[in-house]
């Protein structure tokens, strides 16, 4: 018997709508035929346990051959085979009523292949310029065929001799291809597609080092573990066994898992699988892609956004399940019902696995939690679900290391650090190390301090202050330690508004000039014991840029420059030292300037009351010209007294010494001006 004819689709080439269909992919064809060769002697076993195939099964088993020479890849199988009838059924008559409409409809869908196994035959033709297909059907007496087509229409089907059942599909690979007949670009293949089949799938032999090089053995080289952990029932596996598995999977990792999860649902879904939580990193970015989505073990994607939450592919591991409609599009997949239910929970289980070690191992959450965190956080910013959850397990950690609930840390600090208002402030540092002496000022006040490094600690801060009735987080160097839990109205300043003034001068006149940060002079009353000059940077605006950098949207915060405060203590015996110095260095040449100053302000508030409540048409242009000189004559006296505060402060080394120090204890003084700072001080030693 031989015959020839065309392949049912309405295309004059189909070569080209395949490969244009999946040229994004084109090493799937190979995933398509041995899951087909697999498929095939699945088929078989079943026919055999139901009694309708009498034969020996023997060895089932998927071969997967190359020989670069004469350019062919070739799949057996030993499975179910075809008669002549079934190849024209299953190859010939392809299910498309237009080429083009079904290109049209998948042209942005990477998965609609999935599902799709007549089509995943052809797949061949991305690779190949001309396929054989060599099949003999397990029925008794069944006549072996050969099919044959260039990637045109045509096609050739013959009878020819095959002793044993099963389909061998050889590849002749064109041109382009080349690259799938080595050998090591083969096995990375079936390693990725084909590592967990439920039939062994063997790609040559094993091979030892013998006479100084590496040789075949008579062992078969079987790629894929056709009972992979996640198919195991959890009372099966030990410790060892999911530390394995996970070995398996991420071969290149060499840190072991924190925790995982055995997910074996089978109804109202099915889903299987492992999730293992890894030692997450700041780099989040990293980690993602990491889960590895499985048909029934067959391996489909690892970008498993549409079925898990976003937070979730921080996870690693295996999810397997035959529900997920993969031959759709993902925005489908995202409002899919049945979706939606895998992925709630997932998430549950996620949280309750969470929770339970967190209940009956605290010692092991904390030693983990740092790893966890990250996790963690990202779960509660994104799923309010996630949050309601986790806010019973997520920690706090203060600055000696010691970790809390959100509850215990509550109940901890709230006698010593609810202010006037009722509202509960909780202090935090983002640098141990740089904030240092802003922690030790809250520590000898009585106060606990939190430290939050992590890079969603800045929105973590913000969602629980939104969660938590009164509750508010205050970095630890944002003001004054008397002003960072007010609990009674600010104390006096025991200065004048003149004295107040002229220290603004003085210490303006030592203020760092930094590339994008400016520095205010504020006066307070902190008592004789605190530092004489502290920095403080306002908690709104420093919260929000350091939101900017992760958020594109908040660039306009970014770019404003970083604002702090030089606060100076009024109550302290250097900075009333300093005040004394000046009036005996300056003051007395001032005063001339402070009395002409005096009298042309008096000059010019006598000249606006005069010109006050007239109409400006009323005022003589001679009294408007005296008045703009006497205010310009003013401002100049102003500035001059200003400048000459502003020189004293500069040339002062004592001024200079309490600003460095200030900047110093809040790690703002580096490079050249901390050089300046070293010198100074061993000259005033």
């Amino acid at each position: 018997m031989s015959k020839q004819g065309k392949i049912g689709v309405t295309s004059e080439n189909i070569f080209p709508v395949i490969k244009k269909f999946l040229y994004s992919e084109h090493d799937i064809f190979l995933r398509e035929l041995v899951s087909n060769a697999v498929d095939a002697s699945q088929k078989l076993k079943a026919l055999s346990s139901a009694g309708e195939f009498k034969g020996e099964i023997g060895d089932l088993k998927v071969t997967i051959s190359v020989d670069a020479e004469a350019g062919t890849i070739t799949v057996s199988d030993r499975g179910i085979g075809m008669t002549a009838e079934e190849v024209d059924k299953y190859i010939n008559q392809i299910a498309f009523s237009s080429a083009e409409e079904f290109l049209d409809k998948y042209k942005d869908d990477k998965l609609a292949i999935i599902g799709h196994f007549g089509l995943g035959f052809y797949s061949s033709f991305m690779v190949a310029k001309h396929v054989d297909l060599i099949t003999k059907s397990h029925r008794e007496g069944a006549q072996a065929v050969k099919w044959s087509c260039d990637g045109s229409p045509e096609y050739t089907i013959e009878e020819v001799d095959k002793t044993d059942r099963g389909t061998d599909i050889v590849l002749y690979i064109d041109d382009e291809s080349k690259e799938f007949l080595e050998k090591s670009r083969l096995e990375a293949l079936l390693n990725k597609y084909c590592k967990f089949l439920t039939i062994p799938v063997v790609f040559g032999k094993k091979q030892e080092w013998k006479d100084g090089k590496m040789q075949d053995t008579d062992e078969d080289n079987q790629i894929n573990d056709t009972h992979p952990a996640w198919t195991k029932k959890p009372s099966e596996l030990k410790d060892e066994d999911y530390k394995a598995f996970y070995r398996q999977l991420y071969p290149m990792n060499m840190e072991e898992p924190l925790f995982w999860i055995h997910l074996n649902v089978d109804y109202p879904f099915n889903l299987t699988g492992i999730l293992y939580f890894p030692k997450i990193k700041n780099q989040m970015e990293l980690q993602r892609n990491k889960i590895q989505l499985y048909c029934n073990q067959v391996f489909v994607t690892e970008e498993v956004e549409g079925i898990v939450p976003e937070y979730l592919t921080l996870l690693h591991g295996v999810i397997d399940s035959p529900d997920i409609p993969l031959n759709v599009s993902r925005s489908y997949l995202q409002s899919d019902a049945q979706v939606k239910k895998i992925s709630n929970h997932i998430t549950k289980k996620v949280a309750d696995r969470l929770d339970e070690i967190f209940r009956n191992d605290r010692p092991l959450f904390e030693e983990k939690w740092d790893s966890l965190k990250i996790f963690v956080q990202y779960g509660m910013l994104s799923d309010e679900k996630f949050y309601d959850r986790a806010q019973k397990f997520v920690l706090l950690t203060d600055v000696a290391g010691k970790k809390f609930t959100i509850e215990e840390y509550r109940t901890l600090v709230e006698a010593e650090q609810t202010d006037k208002d009722g509202q509960l402030v909780i202090l935090y540092a983002d640098n141990k190390d740089a904030l240092y002496s802003h922690i030790q000022r809250a520590e000898a006040k009585g106060y606990s301090v939190l430290l939050m490094d992590g890079p969603l600690d800045v929105h973590a801060v913000g969602q629980l202050e939104q969660k938590l009735e009164k509750v508010r987080f205050v970095r630890v160097d944002s003001d004054s330690v008397a002003k960072l839990i007010v609990k009674e109205d600010a104390k006096a300043i025991a200065l004048t508004s003149e004295e107040q003034a002229r220290l603004e001068q003085i210490f303006a006149g030592r203020l760092p000039e930094q590339e994008k940060k400016l520095y205010h002079v504020a006066i307070e009353s902190m008592g004789a014991e605190a530092d004489a000059v502290l920095i403080t940077q306002a908690e709104f605006m420093r919260r929000m840029q350091e939101m900017a950098k992760m958020q594109p949207g908040m660039s306009f915060y970014g770019e404003m420059p970083e604002s702090y405060n030089v606060v100076l203590n009024a109550d302290h015996p250097l900075v009333r030292r300093i005040l004394d110095d000046e009036a005996q260095a300056i003051e007395v040449g001032l005063q001339a300037k402070r009395d002409e100053l005096a009298a042309k302000t008096a000059e010019v508030e006598a000249a606006r009351k005069e010109q006050e409540g007239k109409k400006d048409e009323e005022i003589p242009a001679a009294d408007k010209q005296a008045l703009e000189d006497l205010a310009y004559k003013q401002a100049e006296l102003e500035g001059a007294i200003k400048n000459e505060l502003k020189a004293y402060g500069a040339g002062n080394d004592l001024v200079g010494q309490l600003v460095d120090l200030a900047l110093l204890g809040s790690g703002l003084l580096t490079g050249e001006a901390l050089a300046r700072f070293i010198q100074r001080s061993q000259r005033m030693l």
